[in-house]
C-alpha cells in the first residue's frame, strides 16, 4: 500500500469545499423544511452568493501554493479565467 502525504493547500482546499457541500444540504434540508417557495427561494440565493467566494477561495489558495511555478502570463490566464467565470454566474 502506498502512503499519500497530502499538501497543506490540498487539504484546507478540500476542507473548504466539504464545507460548502454540507451547507449545500443543510441548505436543501432548510427548503424542505420550510416548504414554502419564497423561502426555498430566499436560501438558494443566499447559497447562490457565497458559491463564487468558495470559488474565488479555493482558487486562491490554490494559485497561491503553485505561484513560485507560474510565470505572469499564465498566472494573467488564471486571473482571466475566473473572471470569466464569475461574470458568467453573475446574476
Amino acid at each position: 500500500m502506498m502512503f499519500t502525504v497530502l499538501g497543506k493547500a490540498i487539504v484546507v482546499m478540500a476542507l473548504i469545499r466539504i464545507l460548502s457541500g454540507c451547507m449545500e444540504i443543510f441548505a436543501a434540508y432548510l427548503m424542505i423544511r420550510f416548504n414554502e417557495i419564497d423561502k426555498a427561494l430566499i436560501i438558494n440565493s443566499s447559497i447562490a452568493l457565497i458559491d463564487p467566494l468558495i470559488l474565488l477561495l479555493t482558487t486562491a489558495i490554490g494559485v497561491a501554493a503553485i505561484a513560485d511555478r507560474l510565470s505572469i502570463g499564465k498566472f494573467v490566464f488564471i486571473i482571466i479565467g475566473v473572471a470569466f467565470i464569475l461574470y458568467g454566474i453573475k446574476k
